[in-house]
């Protein structure tokens, strides 16, 4: 039978999993509810769409965050080391253009449901122009990222100003002159707080717990190349010297009136930022500890301390939400994800999984190695283990990183050993660029 394979989402993992298919020449078409390649990273004030902030760069550096089939030096060498979300949008537009990928692509097209019919069956149901149908195909990839389906918190009592979610955060304009709280330690949240700070009466900060805050340089360079020198290291012992070097560059959080970090290095995902801790010792935004209770516009801290706010951003994360599968037949919103190299279902070997995964740098040079596997899969260049069930299993029991037990660390990896562990499984004459890349860099 010839296969028709259907890809959900034409961002940077949709494109890379649509230039590989099509370089075995293979039948794809790709669907997006955008009007142009690029995901999130298309700043859009539409709340609708889960899209960057007005100010968003990158927190991994352009060395490691670019594909090996089209650098950032193919785009455009004048790049920051952290590029806006603008650079980022115009890099991902330039690699569907240079690999002729548009007129596999067909935009303002909304994915409802797709239903698994057999082993070689799907039908994705869509709505396109306001019109349903349902189109067929042989294999389905999904690359519709994990940041669409915000995960509100709840706090006893009402809260009676303004309370959204990050995903409703845009520009900080409307919140001039207005007092902020930021819930929070992540990126996003930070991100949020040093913003609001720079037009609000008064902005803070909450966080349930401590965390690492990790600047965007160390000695002059950007700190995911500086950590990428220690990449041989066992995890556990790279973790240990990235502690201490961070300890050592910024002191204790309680410097800068923070929760102590009490978790071991990759145990949550850090936070990287160069802004906030210069704007907490400069009295731009003040930390407070977790929230107890709300009271019309007073918040009740855990501390004893309460404040009055007109706005709460809940920078809380997302849910990890397939909203057009059936719960009943995939649903990873509450527990572990069971798949084989973060792709590969265990029984459902029509359908993956690209980019669904969390690592301590960048999603897409992973997820340009998953699309170069899965093309050789169906093509039958590379055969999924036997033991599929087992190693799925693996994967969950034995993550790269022991991390805490919240839903946000349910699809950790480390960049290096999972790029090591997609490499291992392609051919050994397809040469990667990357390694040559940081070495020159460093």
């Amino acid at each position: 039978m010839k296969k028709r394979i259907c890809i959900i989402g034409a961002g940077p993992s949709g494109i890379t999993a649509l230039k590989n298919l099509i370089d075995k020449d293979l039948e794809v078409i790709v669907y997006d509810r955008n009007l142009d390649v690029g995901g999130n990273w298309i700043y859009s004030e539409d709340m609708s769409h889960s899209s960057v902030f007005e100010t968003t760069h990158i927190i991994s550096s352009k060395t490691l965050s670019q594909y090996e089939d089209f650098t950032f030096d193919d785009f455009d060498t004048t790049v920051a080391d952290y590029p806006s979300h603008d650079e980022l949008r115009r890099y991902f537009q330039a690699y569907a253009k240079h690999f002729k990928l548009y007129p596999f692509i067909q935009f303002e097209t909304k994915v409802e449901h797709c239903e698994r019919i057999s082993a070689t069956e799907w039908n994705i149901s869509i709505v396109q122009n306001g019109k349903n149908r349902v189109e067929k195909f042989t294999d389905l990839v999904v690359c519709n990222g994990h940041h669409s389906v915000p995960r509100i918190p709840e706090y006893p009592g009402n809260f009676s100003g303004d309370f959204i979610h990050s995903h409703a955060y845009k520009k900080s304009a409307p919140f001039a002159n207005k007092r902020v709280l930021v819930i929070g330690g992540g990126n996003s949240a930070c991100d949020v707080a040093v913003e609001t700070s720079r037009v609000s009466k008064r902005t803070a900060i909450s966080w349930r717990r401590g965390y690492r805050i990790i600047p965007k340089f160390f000695f002059g360079l950007p700190s995911d190349i500086v950590g990428a020198r220690s990449a041989w290291l066992p995890v556990k012992l790279r973790s240990w010297f990235n502690d201490v070097l961070l300890r050592i560059m910024l002191g204790k959080n309680k410097l800068y009136g923070l929760q102590e970090v009490k978790t071991k290095f990759g145990e949550t995902h850090p936070t990287i930022n160069d802004e906030l801790l210069y704007k907490l010792r400069h009295g731009k935004v003040h930390p407070k500890v977790d929230i107890k209770r709300m009271d019309g516009q007073t918040v009740y801290f855990k501390d004893g301390t309460e404040e009055d706010f007109d706005v709460v951003i809940a920078c809380t994360g997302y849910i990890l939400k397939h909203s057009f599968f059936d719960p009943l037949f995939i649903d990873y919103s509450n527990g572990s994800v069971p798949l084989y190299l973060k792709m590969f279902h265990e029984t459902y070997h029509n359908l993956f999984f690209v980019g669904m995964f969390q690592p301590l740098g960048c999603i897409w040079p992973g997820s340009e190695l998953q699309s170069k596997l899965l093309a050789n899969y169906l093509t039958g260049e590379w055969k999924m283990p036997s033991n599929i069930k087992k190693r799925c299993e693996k994967e969950v029991t034995n993550p790269h990183y022991k991390q805490i037990d919240t839903p946000r660390h349910t699809i950790t990896v480390d960049y290096h050993k999972f790029r090591k562990a997609l490499l291992k499984q392609l051919p050994k004459n397809w040469i990667s660029k990357i390694p040559r890349i940081i070495s020159t860099n460093i």
